[in-house]
C-alpha cells in the first residue's frame, strides 16, 4: 500500500545489481537453470511448496506479520482437512525486510533455493513491484494482498501474466468515498490531509479530489504530514479554518488515530473521511470512541457480515485476537492460491492459468473473481461508520454487474 517513488528508483538501481548478481551466479545454483526463465516448477513428493515473502522486520513489519498470519492460517485449514489433492502445502518463509531490494533477495532465493512454485506477498507495493521482475522471469506466480497501486499488476497498459492481488486498487476506493461524501453527506467542501511521504495517500487523494470535483462538490484546502508524525495540531488549526464539511485522510490507523483524536480536542466536528488504511481496532485505542463519532472510512468487508463470520473466528481462535484487514487479505490470497492448486495446479503455470479463472471464490472477505484482464480481484467495497467505537455498516458497495 505504500509507494516512495524516490526510495522505489533507488531501490530498484540496488534490485538490478542483485538481480543481475543473481542471473550470473545462476540464482544459487545450475538446477534452476538461471533467473531469466526456464520450465514451470512441478510440485514434488507429497508436499507442495509455497513461498511467503513479507515484511517481517522494517518499517512495514506490523502490516506484513498480520498477512503472514492470515496466509498460514489458511494453509493450516487446507492441511488439517486432509491438504491438496492428496497433498500437503509447506509454506517457506522470507523476510522483504520492508525494502525493495530485500524482497526481491528474499524472491530469489525462494525460487532457486527452496524451489517454490508459487509466492504470497509482500504487503506493500514497492516490494511487490520489486519482485515481479525476477518472480515473471521464473514464471512463478505471485498473489499480492494488500498492494493496491494499480501498477503492481499493470505496467505500460499490459497486464503482468504471473502478478496477481487479492485487493481492489486505490482508484476504487477512492472515487467510492469521493462519492459517498458528496452523494450520502451531501458534502460541498473538502479539505485533504494527506501522508506526503506515501504514494498511497497521495494518489487516493488525487483521485479523490478528481472525483468529488465532478460531483459538483470543492477541494478547499490541501495540508500534508508525515508518517511516524505525532503532533498534528498545527495543520489542524489551518483546516479548521477552512470550515470545511468532509476531511479526507488517506492514511494508516496509527497516523489516522492521533489525527482524529487532536481534530476533536481543537473542536474539529466535521466528518473525518479514509480508506481501509483505518482497518485496525487499535485505531478506537489511539483516537478514542468519542472522538471517532462522524467518522467513516471504506474497506473490504464489514465483520458483521454473516459471510466473514467463519473467518473471523477461526483467526481469533488461532491467534488470539481480531484480524485487521491485512490479515483478512492474506487470508484471501491464501484461499485464492488453494482454490488454483485444487483445480489441477500441480505446477506453477497451471496456478497462474488457474489464478487468472478464479469466479465466485468463497474467501474471507466474500467472494472474489479474477478479473482476466488486469489481474485485480472484482469484489464488493464497503463503508464504515464508527459510532461510540463501534463500526456500523453504512453502505455496501457491490463489484458491477452484480446485487
Amino acid at each position: 500500500m505504500f509507494f516512495s517513488k524516490k526510495k522505489f528508483k533507488l531501490a530498484s538501481m540496488i534490485a538490478c545489481g542483485i538481480l543481475a548478481s543473481a542471473i550470473f551466479t545462476g540464482c544459487g545454483g545450475g538446477e534452476q537453470g538461471g533467473s531469466t526463465g526456464g520450465d514451470a516448477k512441478p510440485a514434488a513428493g507429497d508436499e507442495i511448496v509455497i513461498g511467503a515473502n513479507f515484511e517481517l522486520t522494517g518499517n512495514h513489519a506490523q502490516y506484513g506479520a498480520n498477512a503472514n498470519n492470515g496466509l498460514k492460517l489458511a494453509i493450516k485449514e487446507a492441511n488439517d482437512a486432509g491438504g491438496v489433492n492428496g497433498k500437503k502445502i509447506k509454506i517457506v518463509e522470507a523476510d522483504a525486510k520492508s525494502e525493495a531490494a530485500e524482497s526481491v533477495n528474499a524472491a530469489t532465493k525462494l525460487i532457486s533455493d527452496d524451489k517454490v512454485i508459487a509466492l504470497i506477498g509482500p504487503a506493500v507495493t514497492a516490494n511487490v513491484i520489486a519482485e515481479s521482475q525476477v518472480a515473471t522471469d521464473n514464471k512463478v506466480p505471485i498473489i499480492a494482498p494488500a498492494a493496491t497501486n494499480p501498477d503492481v499488476t499493470v505496467e505500460n497498459g499490459q497486464v503482468k501474466p504471473f502478478v496477481f492481488r487479492s485487493c481492489f486498487i486505490d482508484p476504487q476506493q477512492s472515487e467510492v468515498m469521493a462519492q459517498f461524501a458528496a452523494k450520502d453527506l451531501n458534502a460541498k467542501t473538502a479539505v485533504l490531509y494527506l501522508d506526503s511521504s506515501s504514494d498511497y495517500s497521495k494518489s487516493l487523494g488525487k483521485i479523490f479530489k478528481e472525483r468529488f470535483e465532478a460531483d459538483g462538490g470543492k477541494v478547499v484546502m490541501e495540508e500534508a504530514f508525515l508518517a511516524k508524525d505525532q503532533d498534528f495540531k498545527a495543520a489542524l488549526t489551518k483546516i479548521q479554518t477552512a470550515n470545511a464539511d468532509v476531511i479526507f485522510v488517506p492514511a494508516y490507523y496509527e497516523e489516522v488515530g492521533k489525527i482524529v483524536k487532536q481534530a476533536r480536542e481543537l473542536g474539529i466536528i466535521a466528518a473525518i473521511l479514509g480508506t481501509d488504511g483505518w482497518d485496525d481496532t487499535k485505531v478506537v485505542e489511539i483516537a478514542g470512541k468519542d472522538a471517532l463519532n462522524n467518522t467513516f472510512f471504506c474497506t473490504h468487508y464489514f465483520d458483521g457480515d454473516a459471510e466473514v463470520q467463519g473467518f473471523i473466528k477461526a483467526y481469533k481462535g488461532e491467534y488470539n485476537n481480531e484480524p485487521n484487514v491485512f490479515a483478512a487479505l492474506g487470508y484471501d490470497a491464501g484461499k485464492m492460491l488453494i482454490n488454483a492448486i485444487e483445480r489441477g495446479g500441480d505446477d506453477s503455470q497451471k496456478i497462474r492459468d488457474n489464478i487468472e479463472t478464479i469466479k465466485d471464490l468463497p474467501v474471507g472477505t466474500g467472494k472474489i473473481t479474477m478479473d482476466a484482464a488486469t489481474h485485480n480481484p472484482i469484489k464488493g467495497i464497503v463503508v464504515i461508520e464508527t459510532k461510540d467505537g463501534v463500526r456500523e455498516l453504512r453502505a455496501k458497495i457491490a463489484p458491477e454487474g452484480q446485487k
